[in-house]
């Protein structure tokens, strides 16, 4: 995210940060609400999600100094996000996995497992999109409410948290300077305990269910192998392009064009019957599209309040900004999260290291580059705790909901919101992911 330099000299009416608070609210609220009321959120949120964002832009173009070079770089990497997560959510959504048979407890962890590292590869978004279904198939017998619980903490958050395709703020992060691979060098045995810890509890859950099964149902479980089919491989090469497209320079929006490309490409080659059988639609995206080109523009006063005034929050620990990104993610979306949490970082590291970052003023990239050799934990801290605890609720993370939608069409009885929070995530996650951030940071 391009991190603006202006308020270092001009300050901003804190009333213009509301839009951001009030779209964050109603992104976190309006799922929950009433059906009259959230048949109209549904109906009208692209509306108030552009007016909101209208509103803060108009303002940055008429009164604040270099507000139109704000607006149109913040305009850009809004292209960029959209780009890849659309990208990869058509690609995805043309990929049907069949399976028949049933999963013992040791093939539920390894199809787990593999969902965490390919996450990594297709993004979160992606990852469920994929796997969720052979997931509810493969445990028809036995399918219940913590099968789709851990499935959401690992393949739709956890596991995405090692390269910038893996989770909406990583990519976020790349935009903003952090290399491809920076994180997977310094966050790799944080993440494999993590996802370990998880995957453990999550055996302890399914393994006590396979106990209760009647035997006879054991015996066909153990004695009868998953055969598996694969629809629309043609998406792992438009897969492979997005991929690439990443490392494509940014000039002309070449990367852009050819992720948009490869969507274009899997849609128009992808079999009618694949998409009916993932149920595939536009919806998920279109929401995603609306609802951040208000949280793009609604977020910029909070970056540049952040960049005035961050150094007065106190945050001087990695652990600060591991748990306090992950407490704003576990509730509202996590990329803004990230973005505000990083410009924060660099705020504090400039308050306690001016000269270490007074060659690189006014350049955002470069500053992150700083950022990154004088306190790497803060990232590690901001990036963690953004993509973790994003599996705390149901709306910390947008493949959580479209995950549970999935699961309750086919029957799966899901928790509910807080029964989600009270069951799932407060005795079992937290813990887990508070061990990870006291060893690590």
């Amino acid at each position: 995210m391009f991190f603006p330099t202006v308020f270092a000299v001009t300050d901003i009416p804190a009333i213009l940060i509301l839009p951001f608070g009030l779209l964050l609210l109603l992104i976190a609220t309006m799922p929950l609400s009433p059906a009259g009321v959230k048949h109209l959120w549904d109906k009208y949120y692209p509306l108030v999600a552009m007016g909101l964002a209208a509103l803060v832009a108009l303002y940055y173009l008429a009164r604040i100094p270099g507000g139109g070079t704000v607006v149109a770089h913040t305009a850009a990497e809004y292209f960029s996000f959209i780009c890849l997560v659309g990208s990869l959510f058509v690609v995805a959504g043309g990929i049907h996995i069949k399976v028949k048979g049933e999963a013992t407890p040791v093939a539920n962890l390894v199809f787990l497992t593999i969902g965490a590292v390919v996450a990594n590869v297709i993004g979160t978004t992606g990852a469920s999109m994929v796997l969720i279904r052979p997931w509810i198939r493969m445990n028809k017998i036995r399918i219940s409410s913590y099968h789709v619980v851990f499935f959401i903490f690992i393949v739709s958050n956890v596991g995405g948290a090692l390269t910038p395709i893996g989770d909406p703020p990583l990519f976020l992060g790349y935009l903003s300077g952090v290399p491809f691979f920076w994180l997977i060098e310094h966050v790799i045995l944080q993440w494999l305990l993590t996802v370990a810890a998880i995957l453990a509890a999550f055996y302890v859950f399914d393994a006590r269910s396979f106990k209760h099964m009647p035997r006879k149902l054991q015996t066909d479980v153990t004695q009868h192998a998953e055969t598996w089919r694969f629809d629309g491989m043609v998406n792992v090469l438009f897969l492979l392009a997005i991929i690439g497209a990443v490392f494509v320079p940014e000039k002309y929006f070449l990367r852009e064009l050819v992720m948009l490309a490869a969507a274009a490409a899997s849609y128009r080659l992808t079999p009618k019957q694949v998409h009916e059988e993932n149920a595939f639609s536009f919806g998920p995206i279109k929401e995603v599209a609306f609802l951040f080109i208000g949280i793009f523009a609604t977020m910029m006063p909070a970056l540049g309040y952040l960049e005035l005034h961050g150094q007065e929050f106190g945050f001087v620990r990695p652990l600060h900004y591991y748990f306090s990104s992950g407490a704003l993610s576990s509730v509202l979306d996590n990329a803004p999260t990230y973005v505000n949490f990083l410009q924060l970082a660099q705020t504090t590291a400039m308050a306690a290291n001016p000269a270490a970052f007074a060659a690189v003023h006014g350049d955002p990239a470069a500053t992150v580059g700083v950022l990154l050799v004088q306190q790497p934990l803060y990232v590690v801290g901001v990036s963690l705790g953004a993509v973790f605890f994003g599996a705390m609720t149901y709306i910390g993370n947008g493949p959580n909901f479209m995950v549970k939608s999935i699961a309750h069409d086919a029957g799966v009885h899901c928790p509910s919101f807080f029964g989600y929070i009270i069951k799932y995530s407060l005795p079992i996650l937290l813990p887990i992911l508070a061990l990870s951030g006291w060893l690590f940071l």
